[in-house]
């Protein structure tokens, strides 16, 4: 069986990126930014203000996915951030790779519109938080997804997921 891989999902600004690479840094696990695999077409699209469709994801899912299956082949166990917003996104990700956990950062639009409105140098404006959460599923119990509230410090989410995947 593959080593463990860890998909840490929410909305933009749940802090998906901060709370994977600190979760990979504390593991010593491998660790990409599920957006550094994005085409150049969508980081456009979505620079310009434009939420991303199905058939934008499905390159990103695809190279996201190529990536699990490097590390798995590699035997390293990883890391890696993407929103996956509905179930059809985690399945594609969970599909075929049964060492895959997925990670669902939960908080309140209210308080990541707040996070995003203090975030600089990102390519996704806040103004496509709104779509974000029209497009989130949050994950159902027979997902078996991990939920944890981003209402706290990135120390004790580490420390959760750790302790509630028994890593």
């Amino acid at each position: 069986m593959a080593p463990p891989a860890i998909v840490v999902m929410g909305v933009s600004g749940a802090g998906k990126t901060t709370v994977a690479q600190a979760l990979a840094t504390r593991l010593k696990w491998p660790f990409v930014d599920g957006d550094s695999l994005h085409p150049k077409a969508n980081i456009e699209k979505m620079k310009s203000g434009q939420p991303l469709d199905d058939a934008d994801r499905v390159p990103w899912l695809a190279a996201i996915g190529a990536w699990l299956d490097a590390r798995a082949k590699a035997d390293e166990p990883c890391v890696v951030s993407c929103s996956a917003l509905k179930r059809a996104y985690r399945q594609t990700l969970h599909g075929g790779r049964p060492q895959v956990e997925i990670v669902y950062l939960h908080g309140s639009q209210a308080l990541i519109a707040q996070r995003l409105a203090t975030r600089k140098g990102h390519f996704m404006p806040a103004s496509l938080l709104a779509s974000q959460f029209r497009d989130l599923e949050p994950p159902t119990p027979d997902e078996g997804a991990l939920t944890v509230e981003i209402d706290q410090s990135v120390e004790a989410i580490v420390d959760e997921i750790i302790n509630r995947l028994a890593l």
